[in-house]
């Protein structure tokens, strides 16, 4: 079908014979590649795998010599495809906004405008005015050309249409106005507004959407280079790449506060170009999880080398001694958010027979690896003039808040196997080392392996998580179908599902083992540990809350409430779980729930 149409439109003089040939072939290898990647993984996706060892085995079975031959094939089609668009489109008008006629005289508001702007749901017209003409006067660097001026004025009225459906207009006109005070240059990007509303479209749902983007926006409005570029809606980069870009930028720093600033700038830009790809729609949900974890890792590694070369030169080194810093939690699944918490536990180890450092001002033992952990803390949440990095959470070390902030591996593994409860067990199955010289992190991963994988009374384990389960639901409540993590059916039961599994079945079968929840149901289910009926909804399930914690993370700093959020924020919402409006992605949600909650009396034998 879709070759007919691109015929058609050479027939009718549209587009040239070449054109058609190079789009027509595009289509063609995107469709082969869409039926491959079905036969994969047996089902409606059109996603490509995101891990490297992933997508090699794939283009081996798209009939490629390896991954980079792959790419290359595919890049040069969506360069095509891209080249001609811009050429088909490049002097297209915008998008007609005259629904509404709005005029900005330099002296003094137009009655009728501000009424109209009252109509399109704008509480303070006059404001909105004054700020609209401010921008026609040239008063930011920004707008300085009348070029720029004109290109701008020539979108505000759309610009305005789409801040008016968000749910603080006021609010998103006011960020993008601190955006042109601080952007340098703006007739380039204007005139590609322009010629793009789809741009338009996305660069007022982050104003008007996503308050933490909208900051980022304001604060780095070089960002928006990125966006526009073709390439950003291409391939992720991978941590190889992230770390030499982040090298390149702190090789740079002059003082440890510049170097916490820089680490600071680039975890900002690079998490509202994430942002930015999920309210796109052009990341799912498990790559999105994926890219922030991957730029955590990064960061946090970063911090870990330079953070302890530092302490060094202060305190020396202790023979033998090693750390490494765990990820638990999102990170640890690689399940991350915009804003999610860092769960960290840090291990060390160290020659016994001589335990005190060798610098000029001497530590002794677990003091040191103390004073050491409680600086990389520091470097993640201390407040600069660039915010905070990340927020961390260390309850989940041995002993939670009463224990030391690092522990010994000796100490580690004995608590694990002696005197850690299930839910410290539960927790250890997303544990995953991110920081540490090789042989110890394999040592570290080794002593977490042993524990999954020893033998367990499989009706205690029952018992625990079904207690635990009844007691989080009475100290969070299970009610509201929107408190996606704790609701009955939500979250929180499929992952107690994937963990519990975890522990029952590791001794005997290690395969299961996993950090990723939704690895792990997939694992489960290969495996024949879940019926096809509850892989079925579990496995849908846990991808469709993801995709909506996803946008909600982004888009909201508290809970959600249906019966008041915006009509751009519940589109976002049912475009994310593939449905055609929000009411029906309600009655989804909750007929989903009930049949979670059902899964998980099944599997454990237990009614809540």
């Amino acid at each position: 079908m879709g070759d007919i149409r691109i015929d058609a439109l050479a027939d009718g003089g549209w587009i040239s014979q070449d054109v058609r040939d190079d789009l027509g072939a595009a289509y063609r290898f995107m469709r082969v590649l869409e039926n491959r990647l079905q036969m994969v993984a047996d089902e409606q996706t059109h996603t490509l795998p995101s891990d490297r060892d992933s997508l090699e085995r794939f283009a081996r079975f798209a009939g490629f010599h390896d991954r980079e031959a792959f790419a290359q094939a595919l890049l040069t089609h969506l360069l095509n495809v891209q080249r001609h668009y811009a050429t088909l489109f490049e002097n297209a008008p915008i998008i007609e906004a005259g629904r509404r006629r709005l005029l900005f005289p330099s002296e003094l508001d137009d009655r009728e405008t501000l009424d109209r702007l009252a109509e399109m749901g704008f509480p303070r017209p006059p404001e909105i005015s004054g700020l609209v003409r401010r921008w026609d006067t040239g008063s930011y660097g920004s707008l300085k050309s009348a070029f720029a001026r004109g290109q701008l004025m020539e979108i505000v009225p759309v610009l305005l249409e789409h801040f008016a459906s968000s749910a603080d207009p006021d609010k998103a006109v006011i960020g993008f106005d601190r955006f042109l005070a601080g952007l340098h240059g703006g007739g380039r990007l204007f005139s590609l507004l322009r010629q793009n509303p789809d741009l338009i479209a996305l660069m007022a749902l982050v104003l008007g959407t996503a308050p933490r983007l909208a900051d980022s926006l304001a604060q780095f409005p070089e960002v928006m280079d990125a966006v526009i570029d073709p390439s950003f809606f291409g391939a992720l980069p991978e941590q190889s790449e992230l770390a030499a870009a982040l090298e390149r930028s702190l090789r740079q720093s002059e003082s440890y506060e510049d170097f916490l600033d820089r680490i600071r700038i680039f975890a900002q830009e690079h998490m509202f170009l994430i942002g930015t790809r999920i309210l796109s729609g052009t990341l799912s949900a498990e790559q999105a999880g994926e890219a922030f974890a991957r730029l955590a890792d990064t960061l946090v590694r970063s911090l870990h080398r330079a953070i302890e070369d530092h302490f060094t030169r202060l305190h020396g080194r202790i023979v033998g001694q090693q750390t490494a810093i765990l990820a638990l939690g999102k990170l640890g699944g690689r399940e991350m958010t915009a804003s999610s918490d860092l769960d960290l536990i840090v291990v060390y180890d160290f020659d016994a027979e001589r335990p005190e450092s060798d610098g000029p001002r001497r530590l002794h033992g677990a003091q040191y690896f103390s004073r050491l952990t409680q600086r990389l803390i520091s470097g993640l949440t201390a407040q600069t003039n660039h915010g905070v990095l990340y927020r961390v959470d260390m309850r989940l070390r041995p002993s939670g808040r009463s224990g030391p902030v690092a522990t010994q591996i000796d100490g580690f593994a004995a608590y694990q196997e002696n005197e850690a409860w299930t839910w410290e067990h539960l927790a250890l199955t997303r544990a995953r080392v991110v920081s540490a010289p090789s042989q110890f992190a394999a040592r570290v991963e080794g002593v977490i392996r042993a524990v999954l994988c020893r033998a367990r009374d499989a009706d205690a384990i029952t018992g625990d998580v079904v207690e635990m389960r009844q007691a989080i639901a009475a100290e969070k409540g299970d009610s509201d179908r929107w408190n996606l993590k704790y609701v009955a059916g939500g979250l929180t039961d499929i992952e107690f599902i994937a963990q519990y599994l975890q522990l029952i079945h590791a001794a005997h079968m290690p395969d299961i083992l996993d950090t990723s929840t939704t690895q792990v149901l997939d694992k489960a289910w290969r495996l024949g540990l879940l019926e096809p009926e509850d892989a079925e909804v579990l496995r849908r399930a846990v991808r469709l809350y993801h995709d909506l914690t996803q946008i909600l993370r982004l888009c909201l700093s508290g809970p959600f409430d249906p019966k008041t959020a915006a009509p751009g924020l519940t589109s976002l919402l049912a475009r994310a779980a593939d449905v055609p409006d929000f009411a029906t992605l309600d009655a989804f949600l909750a007929e989903m729930q009930v049949k979670v909650r059902a899964s998980f009396s099944r599997i454990l034998n237990a009614s809540l």
